[in-house]
């Protein structure tokens, strides 16, 4: 299988992760890139913005470049401007019978709703009118929504090739670094930044990304030497530290997603789900906190998951079978 990959030149994590799970799966000499994308193969941004790097594989995509107009599937790989542009102007050149895909990467729970806040939505109207996507991988797939039966969830996942040595010592209590990005956020930080350790260890409101002490490898270790982390939706439900905490082995108290996650985590064996209004949250913390043993054995359970459930290769292989389904029917 060859696949014409129309991504955009700038960091998006479900295209980068979905590249570098594709790679694993059928090799950088089988993905056509459109536009060619240095940063899948030389990256000097630190993590998550290097998430797309897959060392080696450089001149495997120099020689799937020397054939780029023999492909089997097109996946316009982002909910980007950028991406359904470019896609647009090659659409009258694709053959009928290669299969197309859309990853809708955004926050949105509607279809392309992303297009609509970045640009580009008119485009997208035109390209589904001329030309239905085959299938569509949607990340804020939204439990009790009604999809078409071509469309299905694709939340992120953990790169294992990102894994940083781990400090097996904790170092913090409790902690939540994250910008306030939904009202759920500040409600949270209202609650733990006097208590536990959380302002000492940064876990306090008006937080900046920009302005963020822990980044690169060093944040994914940081992160990791918590006793425990916390996790709230953002602008999506889907976050990266969802999936962070769990693949380093640590322990994760959350709220439950309202998207669809196959295989998701399960509570009190994975992971914590604490109540909607928080009402046991600060219980939670304490209860773990006194109770290592449980805490531990947890966490351990949380990271197995991780790496039999929600990896990049496994989300790409998800993508594959999908795509083999759709032919064997034809």
């Amino acid at each position: 299988m060859r696949i014409l990959y129309i991504n955009r030149l700038k960091f998006d994590y479900m295209q980068d992760f979905i590249y570098s799970g594709l790679v694993k799966v059928i090799g950088a000499d089988s993905i056509i890139e459109s536009p060619w994308n240095l940063n899948f193969h030389w990256n000097y941004r630190v993590y998550p913005k290097n998430i797309s790097e897959n060392r080696g594989t450089l001149f495997k995509s120099f020689k799937a470049q020397i054939d780029k107009d023999n492909y089997d599937v097109v996946i316009v790989a982002s909910c980007h401007p950028d991406n359904i542009n470019r896609y647009f102007e090659i659409l009258p050149k694709i053959p009928k019978d290669v299969i197309t895909i859309f990853i809708d990467g955004g926050d949105r729970p509607e279809v392309g709703g992303d297009f609509e806040r970045l640009g580009g939505y008119e485009t997208y109207k035109n390209v589904i009118k001329i030309r239905p996507f085959d299938l569509i991988f949607k990340r804020e797939y939204l439990i009790g929504k009604e999809y078409n039966d071509n469309i299905y969830p694709l939340p992120m996942c953990f790169d294992y090739t990102n894994m940083p040595k781990l400090n097996e010592k904790f170092k913090y209590d409790v902690s939540f670094w994250a910008v306030e990005s939904h009202p759920i956020r500040t409600k949270v930080l209202d609650l733990i930044q006097d208590k536990f350790d959380c302002a000492d260890n940064g876990s306090i409101k008006n937080q900046v990304m920009k302005k963020y002490k822990r980044k690169g490898m060093f944040y994914l270790q940081e992160l990791a030497s918590c006793k425990i982390g916390l996790n709230f939706r953002g602008a999506g439900w889907d976050t990266l530290r969802y999936w962070e905490i769990p693949a380093l082995g640590g322990f994760m108290i959350s709220q439950k997603p309202a998207i669809v996650i196959e295989n998701n985590y399960i509570d009190s064996k994975d992971i914590v789900y604490c109540k909607d209004d928080l009402s046991d949250l600060v219980d939670l913390c304490e209860y773990y906190l006194k109770n290592d043993k449980e805490r531990v054995n947890i966490a351990k359970n949380a990271r197995k998951t991780t790496e039999k459930f929600h990896t990049d290769s496994i989300r790409a292989q998800f993508i594959l079978d999908k795509i083999k389904d759709l032919n064997d029917v034809k």
